[in-house]
């Protein structure tokens, strides 16, 4: 990924150079369907690097040379019309990169009678040609199964099928977010909270699989940092507090500003470190206590910012947190609360940071006097999900050590919630509340997982592709 965070997208067309001398302005014109390809390609956060036309293993070699050199995340093949396999595999297999083939034709169906009025069979074959994107893509499939390249492929049409071309943003999207994965830097700071050995995470498989770099962070930094924030820091985020938030009536003074001076210490703290996430839990005594007691506004505020924070150190969540805010869905830190059998609805939410970039109304902050029995003292914030479509990611590791994506759709819907001061929605799935809790457990998730806005299945499902690792659909 270039500097600023550039997904860098390679396209290549392909075709075969003893047409262009036989078939008059064949080139030409798939040339331009290649550089309208390019155009629709290009979005926000991409940078669409075009090799034009490969027509020849030379031409393949030197394009596959120039797509390391341009440091390509991802290489696009657009199947212009027949063309040798020789001619694609030598980019592909130096590029080493994941590989979507896109086969559009340029229009939904040749005119027949146009075609048949042709003045001869060579203009006619000429035409046929510029149609002819499907043709070798079961070679280059087979090509590319028996040389162990994995691909991806989107077919329809250039022009008019918004389906296809639904489908191949998705795929730019899940493509961005592995590259947002490859260069995140999270942090962790303190250590599991004893006894939930789900949330336990081997972090070489972390970097392996996701390249995320992990930093290990001292909870002493961060008690440090706060005894160093000045009167004016501390104002300036209490007036970021009343922007943010409903801030209730009996919240008192004092927590107030203590909240405030770790959020500015928190700020400060993800700045020196460079950090795109934080998962984090401590008990601690002191200053340590003083700082952790007063986190979640703080993190809540992060997680806002595109910095989702987990409590209870849970690194898989932190991830599932940072895909879902990666696609644009937010992606906010939950948990089963109960079910609702009457209402055949899941009651979801997490004491600790909320996403309130997603919530339905202003999120409201309160004084709470027990934290789960974690602490006893410090401000929560309670918000539930905005109605309406809604996705859930748990990333879960499997028995042999690997990860896999568990993703369910389903809705969040108005009604009364626990007003525990924790974040609280209410959830229906479209299965049901008691087969989506068996089917979900009976994946073996952790006891959290990301809940995000929108409809988002389909994205996380080419992601998983993209990574290499299982993608299962409860719903």
């Amino acid at each position: 990924m270039a500097e600023g965070g550039t997904l860098r997208v390679g396209l290549f067309g392909i075709g075969l150079a003893a047409y262009w001398s036989q078939f008059e302005g064949l080139e030409e014109r798939l040339r331009g369907y290649v550089a309208r390809v390019a155009k629709r390609l290009a979005g926000p956060g991409r940078e669409i690097v075009n090799f034009g036309l490969v027509d020849s293993p030379e031409r393949a070699f030197a394009v596959g040379h120039e797509a390391r050199r341009q440091d390509v995340d991802l290489l696009v093949l657009y199947v212009t019309t027949y063309a040798l396999s020789s001619t694609v595999l030598p980019v592909v297999r130096r590029a080493k990169v994941p590989v979507l083939v896109l086969n559009l034709q340029p229009e939904a169906a040749i005119d027949y009678a146009r075609f048949n009025a042709l003045p001869n069979r060579t203009a006619m074959t000429g035409e046929w040609l510029a149609y002819c994107s499907s043709c070798p893509v079961p070679e280059i499939a087979n090509v590319f199964s028996r040389a162990g390249v994995p691909f991806h492929q989107v077919t329809g049409v250039l022009e008019g099928d918004p389906e296809c071309w639904q489908e191949i943003e998705d795929w730019m999207a899940a493509a961005q977010v592995v590259e947002a994965l490859n260069h995140l830097r999270l942090g962790l700071m303190g250590h599991y909270y004893g006894g939930m050995l789900d949330i336990a995470t081997d972090l070489t498989a972390v970097s392996s699989v996701f390249g995320t770099h992990v930093e290990i962070l001292e909870i002493d930094e961060l008690g440090a940092i706060c005894n160093e924030m000045t009167s004016a820091e501390v104002a300036e985020k209490l007036t970021a507090f009343y922007a943010e938030f409903e801030v209730q009536p009996d919240c008192r003074a004092d927590e107030l500003t203590r909240a405030a001076r770790t959020a500015a210490a928190l700020e400060l703290l993800v700045e020196r470190h460079s950090l795109g996430a934080l998962a984090y839990y401590y008990s601690g005594c002191g200053t340590n206590e003083d700082a952790i007691t007063s986190i979640i506004l703080g993190t809540s505020m992060l997680t806002r910012r595109g910095i989702p924070v987990a409590g209870e150190y849970e690194v898989k969540n932190v991830l599932a947190m940072k895909i879902m805010d990666s696609l644009g869905a937010g992606g906010s830190f939950t948990e089963y609360y109960a079910v609702d059998f009457r209402d055949d609805v899941v009651l979801m939410g997490h004491d600790g940071p909320g996403h309130s970039g997603i919530a339905e109304g202003k999120t409201k902050v309160k004084p709470l006097q027990v934290f789960h029995g974690k602490v006893g003292r410090g401000l929560s914030v309670e918000m539930s999900v905005r109605n309406g479509p809604v996705t859930l990611l748990s990333v879960a590791e499997d028995g042999s050590g690997g990860f896999k994506l568990l993703v369910a759709e389903g809705t969040s819907e108005a009604g009364p919630i626990l007003e525990i001061g924790n974040t609280n929605s209410r959830y229906r799935f479209p299965i049901g509340a008691r087969r989506f809790i068996q089917r979900w457990n009976e994946q073996a998730p952790a006891h959290h997982c990301a809940v995000g806005v929108g409809h988002v299945a389909g994205k996380l499902e080419k992601l998983g592709k993209l990574l290499g690792i299982e993608v299962v659909r409860v719903c």
